[in-house]
């Protein structure tokens, strides 16, 4: 066997076992994703070492410091680079997102996305009820700005277009809730996927769903993150079928404002 061939299966090996945003060298530095609300708050940057876990170092605030990075748990590992407050009181129940919006006043319900914080908010007659970190696109496949509506939902949606990595199998989209469909009649949706910590979607706005991650990918062991199933109640309700997709009458409207980090270019309608 050639020295080459040793080389290049010593790689593949190396990619098998290093999680995939590791091993892709994609990643980028957690703490050179500038968002506006960083400015608002003391912190300084943190290598993950080995043997360190958010539990240890952050105790029950582990979840404030996910959400200021706008990660999930299955995206930490020894070597990555995430923002720490100082102070960890000043992330609690961390939301960028205006506790008011009067532009959402008289509705009953309304969703902002900030893709500049990569963030979302839901309002009732203006009044912030829930926020959470989201993942939107990147470069190509950004995420388009602008006014819509909730007009479909559907609670085990699946990609036509794209798959778990490394797999054949078509990616989940749990607790979906279209908003758009563009001239190419590409579908848009906010629905349950991975948070790597910096935009990584093909367009679509991401969410929390710790289920489908231990189902696909056996991590994290206890699944607790939910956001998305919890934007999908609080959209669907009181509609009482949720077995399958389901087009909605009047659903809530959506802004997106803001310009992602990382983006590359504007994002054409």
């Amino acid at each position: 066997m050639t020295r080459f061939a040793f080389l290049f299966i010593g790689l593949l090996l190396l990619m098998q076992i290093l999680p995939a945003s590791a091993s892709q060298g994609k990643a980028p530095s957690l703490c050179n994703i500038e968002h506006p609300s960083d400015n608002d708050i003391e912190w300084e940057c943190h290598r993950l070492q080995k043997g360190e876990t958010l539990e240890k170092l952050f105790g029950n605030r582990w979840r404030d410091v996910l959400r200021f990075n706008r990660i999930d748990r299955r995206h930490i590992y020894r070597g990555i680079y995430l923002k720490v407050p100082k102070q960890l009181d000043d992330i609690e129940n961390f939301s960028p997102m205006p506790v008011t919006y009067p532009p959402a006043e008289k509705d009953a319900k309304f969703i902002l996305i900030d893709l500049s914080e990569q963030f979302l908010g839901a309002y009732e007659f203006g009044r912030l009820v829930f926020s959470a970190p989201v993942a939107t696109g990147e470069g190509d496949n950004c995420t388009p700005g602008g006014e819509y509506r909730i007009t479909a939902c559907d609670p085990r949606h699946i990609s036509s277009l794209y798959f778990i990595e490394k797999t054949r199998k078509k990616y989940p989209m749990n607790y979906a809730l279209r908003f758009y469909i563009n001239k190419k009649g590409v579908e848009f949706w906010i629905h349950g996927r991975d948070l790597p910590g910096y935009p990584a979607s093909h367009g679509c706005i991401g969410m929390y769903d710790e289920d489908m991650q231990k189902k696909f990918y056996k991590n994290p062991g206890k699944p607790l993150l939910r956001d998305a199933r919890t934007l999908y109640a609080w959209v669907t309700t009181p509609v009482k079928d949720d077995t399958g997709f389901l087009v909605l009458k009047n659903g809530p409207k959506v802004r997106i404002i803001g310009h992602a980090p990382l983006e590359g270019a504007e994002c054409p309608l």
